[in-house]
């Protein structure tokens, strides 16, 4: 077998974008034609000094090795979806409150819609959080499904935000919430003031077809709450104020679909659904029918709309609502302080990450051959990331963490915030903090955050000190999104773990997509490790022979190298090739 030159023991040397020196590796088995076409045309002084590293002397360049590979972004649902708390993000007006004014004014900051910058995220989706009127700052209860709240704007600054995300190749999907309504909708109102007149007759739904939207009864139940002025009870599980929707109602089924049309014909690509388990009531089938229902409406009015649903439970339950045919479910098994990265990071074997990634195609694909996984490692119900990890190598580790998310199958989903290491943790109005643009509260944009926000600080830097530093988290998060931008096998991908080159901390996945290979070696814990990959195969090939390094990512001074067959992986590092 020919050396293994995936990284050449004579490394050419890099100058990241942000000013870090960077070992990276050359292709491996590139001839010195090849080398010269990745980089994009060198000149021949450049070419000369190629020719130099190989016999032994370093290369001088201005390009991260990622910076000589184009984007190959997908126009589908597998996407990177950025998370807005339209509340918490930008205020455009100085009332303290994000508004979609100001999120228009920072969509730069997630894409700024041309492939040739290096500035922006590079998230091609967005995620917002409820933006229909409501009583609340969460806006988790609606009083009017067709519009705008108008602390966040008008109808006319929604389509705005749309046409400028639609111009930069951002989909957009929308928090639409079913389970409940607010118990200020007019709908609501309008049963509750019917029963209070009705007297001892029997509701007839002719005369208000809103008592049949709501479940309304003459017994008292567990999650059951009074009428005022009369012997009925209606059920509202989360909250007295968020009374439960009767989803077998077909006039309110109607209604929902009137609904899904009114803002897909507006330009929104999609909906992320709220509590789908919650829809019935201790009914997992009645919950699977009607997102199966659901699912065929949206379908039918926009083919490529997508539907990522929220199902709170453990892996081999929400698996269950793939049968429903909807796009996606949020994959809880690997988020949150317990879920499969943060424990890796915290110790556990790295095999408990690659044996979980692998399993996901039986275990989803079960239900439906077509799933698209929806990986996240925080949202705004839970802890935020940074308090996962305390100690030595806390921020190695939340680094990384955010890798194994982002190179995980499917449509990751980013929170705001988490690629600065924002702080955030017990009640949800911390979690929802203020998008740590500067640490001046002061500075123009900054928003005041929830009314019943505990006061904190940040463990980490703004965004203003994060983005010229080389090693913050923001540039980490940044070239990992890049990286996912790259290589389409990386979210699109059947992932197979290798056991046979992995071990107590080295992970080693191939992902295979439409007849290309990918290889991820991960090294999650704090040592350097040596993994020999002369065993490997990659598109029908041993390791080594016409194998392409693609990336590399590390959280400290030292690189990726390998001489030989041998790859020696510095603590928590990445390395991609294909």
């Amino acid at each position: 077998m020919r050396n293994i030159a995936l990284v050449m023991a004579l490394c050419l040397m890099f100058v990241t974008s942000c000013g870090k020196a960077e070992e990276v590796p050359q292709a491996a088995g590139q001839t010195e034609g090849a080398a010269e076409e990745d980089v994009g045309g060198a000149s021949d002084a450049q070419q000369g000094d190629m020719a130099e590293a190989e016999s032994g002397e370093a290369a001088q360049s201005q390009l991260d090795i990622t910076d000589t590979i184009p984007l190959n972004i997908i126009d589908d649902n597998y996407r990177t979806y950025y998370e807005v708390f339209v509340y918490s993000f930008y205020d455009s007006n100085g009332d303290g409150i994000g508004d979609l004014q100001g999120l228009i004014s920072k969509l730069d900051y997630i894409n700024d819609g041309d492939d040739t910058t290096d500035e922006d995220l590079g998230c091609n989706g967005i995620w917002l959080m409820p933006v229909h009127p409501s009583p609340t700052y969460h806006k988790y209860d609606v009083t009017d499904y067709y519009d705008i709240d108008p602390v966040y704007g008008t109808l006319d600054d929604f389509k705005e935000f749309l046409a400028a995300c639609d111009e930069r190749g951002i989909k957009v999907i929308m928090d639409l919430v079913l389970n409940h309504s607010s118990s200020k909708h007019p709908w609501f109102q309008e049963a509750c003031t019917y029963l209070k007149n009705l007297g001892d007759g029997e509701p007839n739904t002719e005369e208000c077809p809103y008592f049949d939207y709501y479940h309304f009864s003459k017994e008292e139940q567990s999650g059951y709450y009074k009428v005022a002025g009369t012997d009925w009870y209606y059920e509202g599980q989360f909250w007295s104020e968020m009374p439960d929707l009767n989803l077998d109602c077909e006039a309110l089924r109607d209604e929902i679909a009137k609904i899904t049309a009114y803002w897909l014909d507006m330009g929104v690509g999609g909906f992320r659904l709220d509590a789908v388990k919650e829809y019935y009531t201790d009914g997992q089938q009645e919950n699977i029918d009607f997102l199966a229902w659901l699912t065929d409406v949206v379908k039918e009015q926009k083919d490529d709309a997508y539907l990522v649903g929220e199902a709170w439970l453990n892996i081999n339950e929400y698996s269950r609502y793939y049968a429903s045919g909807m796009d996606s479910l949020f994959n809880f098994a690997f988020a949150g302080a317990e879920g499969v990265i943060a424990k890796v990071m915290n110790g556990t074997s790295a095999e408990k990450y690659g044996t979980s990634c692998a399993s996901l195609t039986e275990t989803f694909g079960q239900y439906n051959e077509n799933y698209i996984d929806a990986p996240f490692y925080t949202n705004h119900d839970m802890a935020r990331s940074v308090g996962y990890y305390v100690g030595e190598n806390s921020l190695n580790r939340v680094k990384m963490a955010g890798a194994m998310n982002l190179f995980m199958s499917g449509s990751a989903f980013v929170y705001y915030g988490e690629e600065l290491g924002m702080k955030g943790s017990g009640k949800d109005e911390n979690k929802r903090a203020p998008m740590y643009w500067s640490k001046d509260s002061e500075t123009e944009g900054m928003c005041d955050g929830p009314a019943d926000m505990d006061s904190f600080e940040m463990k980490y830097d703004s965004l203003e000190e994060q983005q010229p530093d080389c090693d913050s988290i923001y540039n980490y998060y940044k070239k990992a999104i890049k990286v996912r931008n790259q290589n389409p096998e990386i979210a699109r991908g059947t992932a197979e773990y290798l056991d046979q080159v992995s071990g107590e901390k080295i992970c080693v996945l191939r992902k295979v997509y439409d007849g290309s290979e990918v290889l991820l070696v991960f090294n999650t814990g704090a040592e350097n490790e040596a993994v020999d990959l002369s065993s490997i195969t990659l598109n029908g090939n041993a390791v080594g022979d016409t194998t392409e390094v693609r990336a590399t990512l590390t959280t400290g001074d030292e690189a990726v190298a390998i001489e030989g067959s041998v790859a020696t992986m510095p603590g928590y590092s990445v390395l991609i090739v294909k």
